[in-house]
């Protein structure tokens, strides 16, 4: 299981099935033609263990995922990787990153930082109000005099 984190991690896959969403979570993910694959690609132009995804985490804590091509074992794609039109064996993905698998089949990586919750209580009549005087209009409307 995942260890609860401020950030969210979404990849969409776009292959000859149509549009999904997967929202990342765990350490590690297979992505490929294989049924075995954690993250399947519908598509004859990529090979059954495409790429695979690994969590890692920066100095400050805060996870990112890298993407490898081929299989977990160093075995690569047939047609690799290409990252926001790169070809590429490995990347370190930012948010709105272009991932293509092969012909018509490629992903988005988001990455979505959640709010902090304020920690004291919520004052719902909490209001703040402005005098007109502030605003450097006079009431009557004739400042001019």
């Amino acid at each position: 299981m995942a260890t609860q984190s401020n950030h969210e991690h979404v990849l969409i896959i776009e292959d000859d099935k149509g549009r999904k969403e997967y929202p990342l979570e765990e350490n590690v993910y297979s992505i490929g033609r294989d049924q075995k694959s954690d993250i399947r690609l519908f598509s004859q132009f990529v090979s059954r263990q495409h790429a695979t995804l690994v969590r890692h985490e920066r100095g400050d804590g805060s996870p990112y995922y890298r993407i490898v091509d081929g299989n977990a074992k160093g075995k690569p794609s047939a047609n690799g990787l290409f990252i926001n039109g790169r070809k590429t064996k490995t990347h370190d993905l930012e948010d709105g990153d272009k991932i293509e698998f092969g012909p018509n089949v490629t992903a988005k990586y988001l990455q979505f930082k959640r709010e902090t919750t304020p920690t004291g209580p919520i004052d719902e009549f909490d209001i703040t109000l402005i005098s007109p005087g502030s605003l450097g209009l006079e009431e009557d409307g004739d400042a001019g005099d």
